[in-house]
């Protein structure tokens, strides 16, 4: 490459990311498909930006190797150790019991059986990224299906590595015969690295980082994390196995020092781009004609992935007792290929293993897989939801139908629940709406009419009753949602008085531009209350700090209604909100002054003067 053109690789990858990754997030469609879409433009088979085809191998192993120590680092032994029974229990189901069917169907179809072993383990694995990105997004995580996906998530994480080292041990075997000495002796080889690694990293690990760190020089530490990284994934590589088995050995030894957390912090800027680097290098040696030219193996390979990890996925929805309105996340969000296939398939195209044409229509079949995933949660929303409401109603049967709440709470969380419970102590009922199943499950025994499913669908909305209803309460923490909520409503049903919760300052001004007059900010009252206790504890009398954090709370809130028409005025909202903080000052500074002065001038119990003023 001529003196220049060195830079023309990590533009392009560059460039290609912050335009592709927001597009797909804006289409809801998840980062990971967008940085596949953005090394299909980039790479030989569109654009043709980046035309040499050695460079791809290049960057996607320096991708794996960053992205599975990132995860070593994550997987901290107590926190995995806590979880052991959840993760190696029902994730080794989920793992084993996927793969079987989708190796059974390789090998109905004609494949050989370490090819299609391969493949199967392969596809069984789900993405990580996109499972937590969706839990974290519908505030899902500390749920029954929640906790069961994070834990089968992990079991991926850890079984990825055997995998990795499996793959090029089924590959020697395939050339070399069953028993052929050269298999043994490499597996042989392959123990001995991970040993000398794991029990040398832990004898050596600790003195070396804290020799470094007494530097004081971060970027050093730095380096030194980097150097262990490459100096692991080498010896991996040297013994004939993947380097990304040795970057998660030396993610796994970080991990258990105590350095770990200045380390996170350091990566943390990073960890997306490293992973992201991974997806675009898949993406650009996707071969769009061996797809083109295999339309059928792409599709009955989409059809038979979904449908065997969904068989397997619903059985132990079952078995692990999910709530109902649970399981189609559960399913949905496992149901898919995920990342470490797509490295799996990367490293049986290097030993041979698959044809090219062969690792394209399976990178197709997860990408595709993964693009469906939006719109298979938003389906199962909406069944799941009729389904709830048909056996509601086959419950009540021979009750009298309820007769709809004039009040509307849209999320159960503790802020919705605290205002539920006051009105249901004034004789007020509400209907709740939520997508936490044990919430509207717990709400449901005390009596309330709660209904299932995302408030943001004009349908829910609807069947809750917002037509006839007076009163609309959003007590949803996401910011988004409860936009999306208030212009629906505003849409819809005008008659609806709402009463909003916002998260912050922004949301606060965004809340009012739609016209919401109602709007209460979740950590003010508390944060005053807060306030008022320390001046007393300060030495102000109780009523005195009450009456000034009572000033304080009209002061904000007729400084916060005056800056709303300058929003979109960034200096003219911070000049306002200085001239804001310097008036309350003052305020409360000359009182203070005539407090003291008055203090003085008080007369004793008896009407004597005091001789002398108090300071």
């Amino acid at each position: 490459m001529s003196h220049g053109q060195w830079l023309l690789l990590p533009l392009t990858l560059l460039a290609a990311a912050v335009l592709a990754v927001p597009l797909a997030r804006y289409l809801r469609l998840g980062a990971i498909l967008g940085y596949l879409v953005a090394g299909l433009l980039v790479g030989p088979a569109v654009l043709g930006l980046i035309p040499e085809s050695n460079s791809i191998p290049e960057v996607a192993e320096l991708g794996v190797v960053m992205m599975l120590f990132l995860v070593g680092l994550e997987l901290e032994p107590r926190r995995l150790w806590a979880m052991r029974r959840p993760i190696f229990g029902w994730g080794s189901v989920q793992l084993l019991g996927c793969a079987a069917a989708l190796t059974a169907v390789g090998i109905a179809t004609g494949h050989a059986w370490r090819q299609s072993l391969v493949v199967g383990l392969a596809l069984a694995m789900s993405s990580t990224a996109v499972a937590l990105a969706v839990l974290a997004e519908r505030n899902l995580g500390r749920t029954t299906a929640g906790e069961s996906i994070l834990s089968v998530a992990l079991l991926q994480d850890i079984a990825a590595i055997p995998v990795l080292a499996l793959v090029p041990v089924l590959a020697l075997s395939g050339a070399h015969g069953e028993g052929d000495g050269r298999t043994w002796l490499a597996a042989a080889k392959a123990v001995g690295a991970i040993v000398t690694i794991i029990f040398g990293g832990r004898l050596l690990l600790r003195p070396a980082l804290r020799w470094i760190a007494r530097s004081k020089t971060p970027e050093i530490f730095t380096a030194a994390a980097l150097l262990l990284v490459l100096g692991t994934a080498a010896l991996m590589q040297l013994v004939g196995l993947s380097m990304a088995l040795g970057a998660f050995l030396a993610g796994v030894l970080l991990a258990e020092s105590e350095y770990r957390r200045e380390l996170e912090t350091d990566l943390e800027p990073f960890k997306g781009l490293l992973m992201g680097l991974f997806f675009i290098a898949v993406g650009m040696g996707l071969d769009l004609r061996a797809v083109a030219a295999q339309p059928l193996l792409v599709l009955t390979t989409l059809l038979a992935l979904l449908a065997c990890k969904t068989v397997v996925l619903v059985a132990m929805a079952r078995l692990m007792k999910i709530p109902l309105a649970e399981r189609p996340a559960f399913v949905i969000l496992l149901a898919p290929g995920g990342e470490f296939g797509l490295v799996v398939f990367q490293l049986a195209q290097g030993e041979g293993m698959l044809s090219g044409a062969q690792n394209s229509a399976l990178v197709a079949a997860i990408a595709l897989s993964l693009a469906l995933t939006p719109l298979l949660l938003t389906l199962g929303d909406r069944l799941m939801s009729r389904k709830l409401t048909r056996l509601g109603q086959h419950k009540k049967r021979a009750e009298a139908p309820p007769t709809p709440s004039p009040i509307i709470l849209a999320g159960c969380g503790r802020y919705g629940q605290i205002i539920g419970r006051l009105l249901r102590a004034n004789g007020l009922q509400a209907t709740a709406l939520d997508h936490d199943a044990e919430a509207i499950e717990s709400l449901r025994r005390f009596g309330w009419t709660v209904y299932y499913g995302d408030a943001t669908r004009l349908d829910l909305l609807r069947s809750a009753g917002a037509e006839t209803a007076r009163i609309l309460v959003i007590a949803i923490d996401d910011i988004g949602q409860s936009i999306e909520i208030v212009r629906l409503a505003r849409q819809h049903f005008p008659q609806l008085t709402i009463v909003a919760r916002a998260r912050n300052v922004q949301h606060y001004y965004q809340l009012r531009e739609l016209g919401v007059t109602h709007v209460e900010r979740e950590t003010f009252e508390s944060a005053l209350l807060s306030a008022r206790t320390v001046l007393a504890l300060s030495g102000m009398e109780p009523a005195a700090a009450r009456r000034q954090a009572m000033r304080f709370r009209r002061h904000n809130i007729e400084l916060l209604e005056s800056m709303v028409p300058l929003q979109r005025d960034e200096n003219a909202l911070i000049a306002a909100a200085k001239r804001g903080l310097q008036q309350f000052e003052e305020l409360i500074a000359a009182e203070r002054a005539a407090e003291s002065y008055y203090r003085g001038k008080r007369t004793s119990w008896d009407g004597k003067q005091d001789a002398e003023p108090h300071a």
